[in-house]
């Protein structure tokens, strides 16, 4: 969720004076729930990601305040949310440079080229992630590492990177710290080789170190000699019992619209189900377990604060449970069928598309009801 419309107390003055940032209460709990995530990840990768962070909030925040001063209107808070939502979508090593350019294209393109706040059709940390994807798809999809596992982990190192030798959970793997980057993420790996590769015989990557975040170990590709290493995803996906916690703050809040939270699950477990255990694609390359699906890759992260963005996705109650059923089912059916494993960012895109439409036929069928019911009325 990037962006939320404010109450007429919230929005902005067409002049504002010399007012640097608006006032939004919505934004900055938004904020709140997202540092948690932030702190995780320099826990699981080290001190380097709160640099990605802070290039993003500086380019971000200048693109922003250079097209807003032209409106006479200070910077949006919620404009350190789309930085918080695209720096944690992004891979713990991924060049800076182009953090910088995600964060200038999703401020720039995916919300001031149409007006600003509140205007957007689309997500912006999506919009930006999504061109960065496929303009640097090697950095992107190549700049993966293990986590870092017990105390103080990553807040004692600047990045796996920098490391002399590998740490002592994968000492005996046989690799180089080199070799250890760009190495296969859990996701990957079910879709390459099959989801039994990894329940079977593999380290690092259970249930339960999916939901805690904790994603490093080895596994034996099928034809490989040797082990490769397992690496984590982006930086804010890890730790699933964390962003579920930040979900139940931001809906006791109100934060976020539990139609769309809900309507996102619902259609996962939909799709899952549907296709793995009711069709029977079940075997490698094809569907993996429900749990397996949601706890591996961006799913709860992108359920949780992408999908719930309510200025480009449907706002009528009767599209908002179509809307986030239609991007759950997307995600299964991408990651399974389409040349991307980031199938959440494409899910959302193609979302954010179709939600006008559905908010249109909520109308439609609204106002059907209603003539219906007056003409029932005026007969009798």
């Amino acid at each position: 969720m990037v962006e939320i419309p404010q109450t007429p107390k919230e929005a902005p003055p067409a002049r504002t004076g010399r007012r640097l940032l608006m006032k939004q209460p919505t934004m900055r709990r938004m904020i709140l729930a997202l540092t948690p995530v932030a702190v995780s990840g320099v826990y699981f990768f080290g001190w380097r990601v709160a640099a990605v962070l802070a290039v993003c909030a500086a380019v971000g925040f200048g693109t922003e305040y250079l097209t807003s001063r032209g409106r006479h209107q200070p910077v949006s808070t919620a404009c350190f949310v789309t930085i918080m939502l695209f720096a944690l979508s992004l891979p713990p090593t991924v060049p800076l440079w182009i953090a910088a350019v995600g964060i200038v294209v999703a401020i720039l393109f995916g919300k001031e080229v149409f007006g600003g706040f509140g205007r957007n059709f689309a997500n912006p940390a999506i919009v930006g992630r999504a061109f960065v994807y496929i303009c640097f798809p090697v950095d992107l999809t190549g700049r993966f590492v293990p986590a870092f596992k017990g105390l103080p982990g990553g807040l004692a190192h600047w990045s796996f990177t920098r490391l002399g030798e590998m740490p002592a959970y994968l000492a005996d793997s046989g690799r180089k710290l080199v070799d250890a980057v760009s190495q296969a993420s859990p996701m990957w790996v079910s879709r390459e080789y099959g989801f039994d590769v990894l329940a079977h015989g593999g380290k690092g990557a259970s249930l339960w170190d999916m939901a805690t975040g904790s994603i490093g170990g080895t596994f034996q590709a099928p034809g490989e000699e040797g082990v490769r290493v397992l690496s984590a995803g982006s930086i804010g996906e890890g730790c699933a019992i964390l962003i579920a916690l930040t979900a139940v703050y931001l809906l006791w809040t109100r934060t976020a619209q539990w139609r769309l939270m809900l309507g996102g699950l619902a259609g996962l477990v939909a799709a899952n189900v549907l296709f793995r255990n009711v069709l029977g694609f079940d075997g490698p390359r094809q569907v993996p377990p429900l749990a397996w699906q949601l706890l591996s890759g961006t799913t709860i992260y992108a359920v949780v604060y992408m999908v719930t963005d309510p200025v480009s996705g449907a706002k009528r109650k009767g599209a908002q449970l179509a809307y986030g059923i239609f991007i759950g089912m997307a995600i299964v059916v991408l990651r399974w069928r389409g040349v991307f494993v980031a199938a959440a960012t494409f899910a959302i895109l193609l979302g954010n598309l179709v939600g006008p439409w559905m908010d249109m036929g909520a109308d439609a069928w609204a106002n059907w009801r209603k003539a219906k019911a007056a003409g029932k009325e005026a007969a009798s």
